[in-house]
């Protein structure tokens, strides 16, 4: 415990503190073991019991004060000039366990992932407010499922605004869209496929408001075909393409489960140049681990057969329980299955204003591979 305390790792697990220690969620406690110490946020209920803060001093507003002073520094370097909707703190990857911000214009979506964080949340909130200038400032709770939204400056937050991604744009829906209305941590990853869309056929499955979509056809796709199961977003989708002026009447949008459509798409001969294959998480806890390595096998073998020789897959995963190394090795393992040759072009993970802290290799849980796909030699 002694070495994990120096190390800076952030979270302590429930089994790792003393039998019979008891507090209020949200307190405050110094951890010690050996010579080593820090301040922790205690959670009575979540299975990460301790997350930890600070080696120094324990927090306070002024303490939280500089990380955000900090996390906004960072973001005007990372944050490209065009885009204004981005993620302004990543929990941990900014030294705030437990704790996210994402900027939407002029709109605030701080989210908090542990029963106790309400008294941090405030202090971000106030220090950011110090910095940016937002109309609206919304506390989501991840931790209760039936928890309300709590306004922390403004009346409501709006259901239809318009933000800017890399000079793309895009409607968010900051009331009820998942993932607070735009999967931000994507943006690196959906300028690399434009590079590659140009004059080619392109399919997006797993599209929700057709990101990954819009990008490929104003780059010049020839045709790109958006799946998602959910109308409500296949619509959204459609109306992501009038906003960038591009018609979707030029294009093709399928409401389907995407596992099931890979398949009958294949029986009826279906290929594309580009294929972009970005499902949601296939495991909520460590025993679905293999479940899921599964799925992903299954899924893109379906993703490799349905790409022309010589054409481009795009696969990602952000499956928190499927470290980078085993995603790799199901989609090499994908590959195999579908006679194909992999040649990745670009193994990622988030955008850069999902920075990563070296101690907290968990921080990491999206994937994203690209390459070419070849024949086998």
């Amino acid at each position: 415990m002694a070495a994990t305390l120096r190390s800076g790792r952030p979270w302590i697990y429930r089994d790792h503190v003393p039998r019979g220690f008891s507090a209020p969620s949200g307190s405050w406690v110094r951890v010690q073991a050996g010579d080593a110490h820090a301040w922790a946020l205690w959670s009575a209920e979540s299975a990460i019991a301790l997350r930890v803060f600070s080696q120094r001093e324990q927090p306070s507003a002024e303490w939280v004060r500089q990380l955000v002073r900090a996390a906004v520094a960072l973001r005007k370097l990372a944050v490209p000039a065009d885009t204004n909707a981005f993620r302004l703190l990543f929990g941990e990857g900014d030294g705030l366990p437990g704790v996210t911000a994402d900027v939407y214009a002029s709109h605030l979506v701080i989210a908090s992932y542990a029963v106790g964080l309400d008294e941090v949340v405030r202090w971000v909130a106030d220090a950011i407010l110090e910095e940016l200038p937002l109309e609206s400032v919304v506390h989501r709770r991840h931790d209760q499922a039936a928890a309300e939204d709590e306004m922390l400056r403004g009346r409501s937050l709006p259901e239809d605004v318009v933000v800017e991604e890399n000079g793309v744009r895009f409607y968010v829906n900051l009331a009820r869209g998942q993932k607070t209305g735009l999967y931000l941590d994507q943006r690196d990853n959906r300028a690399f496929v434009a590079q590659y869309a140009a004059g080619r056929s392109v399919l997006n499955l797993f599209s929700y408001t057709g990101a990954f979509s819009v990008y490929a056809a104003r780059a010049g796709a020839r045709r790109v075909t958006t799946v998602d199961v959910s109308a409500g977003v296949v619509e959204a989708a459609q109306e992501n393409f009038r906003l960038n002026g591009l018609d979707p009447g030029a294009h093709e949008f399928i409401v389907a489960d995407a596992f099931d459509w890979v398949d009958s798409a294949r029986q009826g001969n279906s290929e594309f140049e580009l294929v972009v294959c970005d499902p949601p998480s296939l495991a909520r806890r460590k025993e679905q681990r293999a479940q899921a390595q599964k799925a992903y096998r299954k899924l893109n073998t379906a993703a490799f057969r349905l790409v022309r020789l010589e054409g481009f897959l795009a696969t990602a995963s952000c499956t928190a329980q499927v470290d980078p190394t085993s995603f790799s090795r199901s989609v090499a393992e994908a590959a195999a299955r579908a006679r194909r040759r992999f040649q990745i072009l670009r193994d990622a993970g988030h955008a850069a204003d999902h920075p990563l802290m070296a101690h907290h290799p968990e921080g990491r849980y999206l994937k994203f591979l690209m390459g070419r796909v070849l024949k086998t030699a």
